[in-house]
């Protein structure tokens, strides 16, 4: 015989009262809190493409990331690297470690990085060539006190219009962002328009091209598709035949993938940029 259970309203008034008070009190209070209003983008001092630094090395933010409470900006794994500059691959190489402050360009205060693709593989013991070598994204949290200053629209371009989960195929046109301050804050050779040559790294890695390569500084730089949607993560400045000169971004699909499955920022999302993306701005890049 299976127990039973009695389902009914209790018939106490004072209960009954008291259980529609938990519940009226439950339904008013929201589950997450919203991050303020973005800033316009015009005036806003933080956003993709300002500088971060950390470990005595810059590079330059990609996109805007938030969980509906918190508000993060992404840059490369290897931004915090100690490995020095032939320490590439995310399986091996050393790096800061989570908890560590990134001075974010535009921001009051440090940010505070949070995740880091390279600790997370090593931790785990990540096997797969592709992923340990292309896996290359952290974020960094940003201080609440920032968060009124911030908007995720990639200067020049707009967007990203959302995430690319489909790759490029050789000759689509890309786009970027760099920011690094070899340029000496010369901010018409930021904007970049390319080509893609193609994917590899089983989908991990975008080949990319653009009139003006990236340059030390510019590594974690935004790169979108031929249609505004986040594309990847700038990586690596490479050179070879027959492609020349060319830079690989990592995908960034894949990279949060990866984040959702093993850390605990699971709700942690891709902000789309409040500016439309329009890549008739600039002729080439």
């Amino acid at each position: 015989m299976h127990p039973s259970f009695d389902t009914r309203l209790p018939r106490s008034p004072a209960i009954v009262l008291a259980l529609l008070f938990a519940l009226l009190t439950v339904a008013a209070s929201p589950s997450a809190a919203a991050p303020p209003p973005w800033a316009p983008a015009a005036t806003a001092a933080v956003h993709p493409g300002v500088q971060t630094y950390s470990n005595g090395s810059q590079c330059t933010a990609n996109f805007v990331f938030g969980d509906g409470t918190n508000v993060y900006i992404g840059q490369a794994a290897h931004c915090t690297g100690t490995g020095g500059s032939t320490a590439t691959n995310g399986c091996t190489s050393p790096s800061l470690p989570v908890g560590s402050q990134v001075q974010v360009g535009g921001a009051s205060n440090p940010g505070v990085m949070v995740y880091n693709s390279w600790l997370t593989m090593q931790a785990l013991h990540e096997a797969d060539a592709n992923t340990c070598q292309f896996n290359d994204l952290a974020l960094v949290q940003l201080d609440p006190a920032d968060l009124a200053a911030v908007n995720p629209s990639i200067p020049v371009w707009g967007g990203p219009a959302g995430l690319n989960t489909t790759g490029t195929a050789l000759g689509d046109y890309v786009y970027s962002y760099g920011n690094s301050s070899l340029r000496l804050g010369l901010t018409l050779l930021s904007p970049k328009k390319g080509v893609s040559l193609g994917d590899g790294g089983a989908g991990w890695s975008h080949a990319v091209s653009t009139a003006s390569p990236g340059v030390p500084g510019d590594s974690g730089s935004p790169f979108l598709d031929a249609g505004g949607n986040a594309l990847g993560v700038l990586s690596t400045l490479n050179v070879g035949l027959p492609r020349g000169v060319f830079n690989a971004a990592g995908d960034l699909s894949r990279e949060l993938a990866y984040m959702h499955a093993h850390s605990t920022l699971t709700s942690v999302q891709l902000v789309p940029g409040d500016v439309p993306f329009n890549g008739n701005r600039l002729p080439i890049g």
